[in-house]
């Protein structure tokens, strides 16, 4: 059964699936803007999360030959997900979760203070132990691409390393069906692939201008870079390397969240059912017989029996799928539910009261500071999950029993 939608547009057709679930116009507009670029190969696809985003359309599969748009990446380079399931079950863990919650959240930098300057909370003062042989290996090829490049050099860097951030980040502590433990994490790159996302964004823009390009764009954020030129393989480095650093990030925490749960449980194991992600980043890939650049922006790969996870809302659990390898979707599936109010309209919106009742049973915060995360900001995790059975089949289904959020 064909699930996706089929429009046609100015230039290339969208296929979305969105069966179910809200697509509003503005992320219509901008898939169209997205659509009319001439380098797309074949179609742009949409997930069932799909909702208007800075740059692009979060929730957006593009392929395309020749070019790249650097906003269609965006900033938070290599963000995704990071999920173990470990021996233990429900009975294991304490009665109160609260301290558990407490040291997560003492091992872990998370938020933003001090306008992300020397004082903030988010991020190590110091190069810590941990991630002193992870640094080592990242540091040498980021100081080649900032000697290259010296405005795309972060004021953190092994400072972020192992850190959460903020906005949709967070780590929980999950069951599955069948009440066994779960440590699930969600951060990228932190603010060295910020940086190199913004620096590159802009030397996209300078190209357009260099070539007179720019005033027949639907969209100057869709300013692109060229292949085979010296920005282009710059880029495609940069990127790469912040994909890792986001990588090292995840493994890092997930070190950290592992210490604090045996602080509270038995000794336990990891099962070799564990999944490392990305959900914002590009890769080269083989698509109806070509090679081309695929840009996933809040979308996951899911390649025949590929492992990779769908969160939902801090209160209303999450997926572990397996991909069907649909190249349709360019074998794609969502990366979350996505959003149906903006953060400020959640905050307004959202009140104290709806937001505790929506996590009843969950240890978590529960102050006006985490309200544009509340469930009700985020579309239907069941309408999500329906209009993408032909992309993946769910493993297991997890509830949050901790969540930290940034």
């Amino acid at each position: 059964m064909k699930m996706f939608n089929f429009e046609e547009t100015k230039g290339s057709p969208i296929k979305h699936w969105t069966k179910g679930v809200l697509l509003d116009e503005k992320a219509r507009m901008q898939l169209h803007n997205i659509a009319s670029l001439p380098f797309i190969h074949k179609h742009v696809a949409a997930m069932p999360d799909v909702h208007w985003g800075m740059g692009a359309t979060i929730g957006s599969v593009i392929a395309t030959k020749g070019a790249i748009v650097p906003a269609a990446v965006g900033v938070d380079i290599g963000c995704g997900m990071m999920a173990y399931q470990t021996s233990l079950t429900a009975k294991d863990l304490p009665d109160n979760l609260h301290a558990l919650r407490c040291d997560i959240e003492s091992l872990i930098p998370h938020g933003r203070t001090d306008n992300g300057g020397r004082n903030d909370r988010g991020a190590f003062s110091q190069l810590n132990a941990n991630n002193e042989a992870r640094w080592k290996s990242l540091e040498p090829r980021y100081s080649e691409i900032i000697a290259k490049h010296p405005k795309a050099k972060a004021f953190n860097t092994y400072q972020h390393l192992g850190t959460l951030g903020t906005g949709n980040h967070f780590i929980e502590i999950c069951l599955d069906e069948h009440d066994t433990v779960w440590v699930m994490l969600h951060s990228g790159s932190r603010g060295v692939g910020n940086k190199i996302g913004m620096y590159f964004i802009e030397k996209a823009k300078l190209e357009m201008e260099k070539y007179f390009i720019g005033d027949y764009l639907a969209d100057k954020d869709l300013s692109y870079l060229v292949e085979n030129t010296e920005v282009f393989d710059d880029y495609v480095g940069a990127v790469e390397w912040a994909q890792e650093f986001a990588l090292q990030n995840r493994e890092s925490m997930m070190e950290s969240v592992l210490l604090a749960l045996n602080k509270h449980t038995k000794a336990f194991t990891i099962t070799d059912m564990a999944v490392n992600c990305h959900h914002n980043y590009i890769s080269k890939e083989n698509h109806f017989k070509s090679n081309v650049w695929v840009t996933r922006k809040g979308a996951v790969r899911a390649r025949k029996d590929e492992l990779g996870i769908i969160p939902g809302s801090m209160g209303t659990g999450s997926f572990i799928v397996k991909g069907l390898g649909n190249e349709q979707s360019f074998c794609s599936c969502s990366h979350g539910l996505g959003r149906v109010m903006s953060r400020g309209q959640a905050k307004k919106e959202i009140s104290l009261e709806q937001h505790a009742h929506a996590m009843n049973g969950i240890e978590a915060r529960l102050d006006a500071e985490v309200l544009d995360e509340s469930p009700a900001a985020y579309k239907d995790i069941g309408a999500v999950m329906d209009a993408q059975s032909d992309l993946v089949e769910v493993l297991f289904r997890l509830r949050q029993v901790v969540n930290v959020k940034g």
